[in-house]
């Protein structure tokens, strides 16, 4: 085997390793369901029966690989008993084995490779939010159960009065409660298919009463769910901003209760290289501090560069509220905005800023002057 193979396999095995999908995984996922679905299509199937059949072991064999080389870089780490056991290494291991698997045991080759459909869960992790979405979960678990009970509840007790009310008239669809709950759990969620209707007055009242139940019970899991996400974005936020104004050397000297206290004050900005953040003459309302990247102030007759830790636009909140110079940025760029009645705030319950502010405002004064 030549050496730029050899090297290409040992790049290919490193980023093949860690835990996050590569390119040509992404892509081995795609063109595996895709032959997959089109081998259940039997005309599509017979005109590119070759090319699927090859693409599907392609892909097999690449899952395989993979699994494979994950194996051997966590034993070398001693942590294979971990990995074999958590849900990243059982998604590894069934997408390797359960095809080759089926085929051994004697299953039928197209039935055999629907299992492939398993692939689609290598993707899990690298779906943005979803570890958002597990704290959610977790977190409004008490409420979510809670409303689950009730769900069930009203199925249960729908399906008993229906059954009792609609036996007699329709001892088909209603003859026994599991037959019933079909009904219920259609008319519960607002499906509503028609295949099993209420024909008695009080049967037909039962039923109203079970589609409002329906439209309640799904109104509250969805507001768990939409006021769980939104503090989690809050908190999300909240730590981002943290991290930023703790690395701004101007809230240094700042205990952790007054960096909690500014970071609920300020408000991040992400914007692009030479993005113009303040022009002159326009009115003052916020003080700009840099989290991350650079700024120019175009002054009469120079340009300063102001970097990370820096702040600008104070002048126009310290007396005279017109802005004095145009300032854009350099490169891409975080700012932490902190508007004028929030500045106002945290200079009363924080005489020390205060006076910082002040001292480099007249120092400046003097520069541009």
């Amino acid at each position: 085997m030549s050496k730029p193979l050899i090297s290409a396999l040992a790049q290919f095995a490193a980023a093949t390793a860690g835990r996050n999908m590569t390119k040509a995984a992404y892509v081995a996922v795609g063109v595996g369901v895709l032959s997959m679905v089109l081998l259940t299509d039997n005309p599509a199937y017979e005109a590119s029966r070759r090319w699927v059949d090859i693409l599907l072991w392609a892909c097999l064999l690449y899952f395989v690989f993979e699994w494979l080389v994950r194996l051997r870089h966590m034993t070398r780490q001693g942590r294979l008993s971990l990995y074999m056991s958590s849900s990243a290494g059982i998604v590894d291991a069934v997408g390797a084995l359960a095809v080759p698997t089926a085929l051994v045991l004697g299953v039928e080759p197209k039935t055999a490779w629907l299992l492939s459909v398993l692939w689609v869960l290598k993707v899990v992790p690298g779906i943005p939010g979803l570890r958002q979405l597990r704290r959610v979960l977790v977190l409004e678990s008490g409420p979510l159960i809670s409303v689950l009970v009730i769900f069930l509840m009203v199925i249960f007790l729908a399906s008993v009065a229906e059954y009792f009310l609609e036996r007699d008239v329709q001892p088909q669809t209603f003859g026994s409660v599991p037959a019933a709950l079909w009904w219920a759990v259609a008319t519960l969620t607002t499906t509503g298919y028609g295949d099993v209707v209420p024909i008695t007055p009080l049967g037909r009242m039962v039923a109203a009463l079970v589609m409002i139940s329906g439209l309640g019970v799904f109104g509250l899991w969805t507001g768990i769910l939409a006021t769980g996400f939104a503090a989690e974005t809050r908190r999300d936020n909240f730590l981002k901003t943290w991290e930023a104004v703790s690395k701004v050397p101007f809230f240094a000297a700042l205990g952790p209760a007054a960096i909690a206290d500014v970071t609920h004050m300020l408000r991040t900005m992400e914007l692009p290289a030479r993005t113009i953040v303040i022009r002159k003459d326009t009115q003052g309302d916020c003080i700009y501090f840099i989290a991350a990247g650079e700024v120019e102030v175009d002054l009469p007759g120079k340009k300063v560069q102001l970097g990370e830790g820096a702040f600008f636009g104070e002048m126009a909140l310290l007396g005279n509220n017109r802005r004095g110079a145009n300032v854009s940025t350099t490169k891409v760029s975080r700012l932490l905005v902190l508007d004028l009645v929030d500045f106002r705030v945290l200079m009363a319950r924080h005489p020390e800023l205060a006076e910082t502010i002040d001292a480099e405002a007249k120092r400046r004064a003097l520069e541009n002057t």
